[in-house]
């Protein structure tokens, strides 16, 4: 591993995916792939991206962050 902010840290992929396991994996039973897919790409694009506030970007969302 390397030192904070050097490009092989990858600690914001790791807490990505330990919220998105928590908050959407971890809560459903998916009877199929094509259902987990759709189902986190529902997550990501109309939930996390769009409603979840994130305290790196100052309590703000990813979508109020880029505009």
């Amino acid at each position: 591993m390397s030192g904070k902010g050097n490009c092989y840290d990858n600690a914001v992929a790791e807490s990505f995916f330990k919220t998105l396991k928590v908050e959407l994996i971890y809560q459903n039973n998916y009877p199929t792939k094509e259902k987990a897919k759709n189902s986190v790409f529902e997550y990501i694009e109309f939930f996390y991206n769009t409603h979840r506030r994130h305290s790196a970007l100052g309590n703000s969302t990813i979508k109020e962050y880029q505009s």
